[in-house]
């Protein structure tokens, strides 16, 4: 049996408690948390995804290729380049928790 600590504030333990408490199965239900988790991540990736398109279309120029080029200072420090190069490492963290939890 795998046990789980959390850190969190007393009323959110009693909800948490009382939610898990009422589950017959807690392999169904921590299925779920991974599920819903997942399926967070790929909104996310999706909507960050039409984000960076939309950068991408109006300078022209691939994420990965414009990343590159922020990350050795190549780009100005406009307001659109510190946003599109934050998208890209949200992108990127979102990804990699997607691949460890699939």
């Amino acid at each position: 049996m795998f046990r789980i600590e959390l850190d969190v504030n007393p009323v959110t333990e009693s909800r948490l408690r009382k939610i898990l408490d009422s589950s017959t199965d807690p392999e169904a239900f921590a299925s779920k948390v991974i599920s819903f988790q997942i399926s967070e991540l790929k909104r996310g990736i999706t909507n960050l995804l039409i984000d960076l398109s939309r950068l991408e279309e109006k300078y022209k120029i691939s994420s990965s290729e414009f990343y590159s080029q922020f990350q050795q200072g190549k780009t100005e420090d406009k307001s659109d380049f510190l946003i599109w190069a934050g998208l890209y490492e949200m992108l990127q963290r979102n990804e990699q928790q997607l691949r460890e939890l699939e």
